[in-house]
């Protein structure tokens, strides 16, 4: 699937039929499966882990991407540059830990400070294609990695520096 196709499913039909307005995430309730659907984004061949999904502009300004604390679970979220299919950066367990944490995506062209305690990632485009994945244990574990899955959220660099 090319990233133009990916970006109008994401933005109309979202991880499971509801859009995603470009600059938010939305995470899938439901385990992704082998057996779903080919047009479904979840149709992947992996069946334990919740995927959180969106679409940056970060041309609009930086966006703050917020991550719960996952008390050790396995985590990642992946930025991936839609003009050649890069992924140019991650943060999860392996690359930043499981502690809560924000971190500032900007564009290119992008100036001005970074708050104390956030980690910027700078993006190559405009364009940012986000793709995170949650660890699911098993099935009673379902509704715990769903409420950390819909924690991963972003927000605004203008609407968060004046929450902060």
């Amino acid at each position: 699937m090319t990233y133009s196709a990916y970006k109008r499913a994401v933005v109309r039909h979202g991880l499971g039929g509801d859009p995603i307005p470009v600059n938010t995430l939305d995470a899938a309730p439901t385990l992704s499966s082998p057996a779903a659907p080919n047009s479904s984004l979840l149709a992947t061949g992996t069946n334990d882990v919740l995927y959180v999904g969106g679409w940056l502009d970060l041309s609009r300004g930086a966006q703050v991407l917020h991550v719960p604390d996952m008390a050790g679970r396995y985590y990642s979220v992946q930025f991936t540059d839609p003009s050649d299919g890069t992924n140019f950066a991650y943060v999860g367990k392996r690359t930043t830990g499981t502690e809560a944490g924000d971190y500032l995506m900007s564009g290119p062209g992008w100036k001005g400070a970074v708050s104390q305690g956030m980690t910027q990632i700078a993006s190559p485009h405009n364009s940012v294609l986000v793709i995170g994945r949650i660890f699911v244990e098993n099935d009673s574990d379902l509704s715990t990695a769903y409420g950390l899955a819909k924690q991963i959220q972003v927000t605004p660099l203008s609407r968060w520096q004046s929450n902060h």
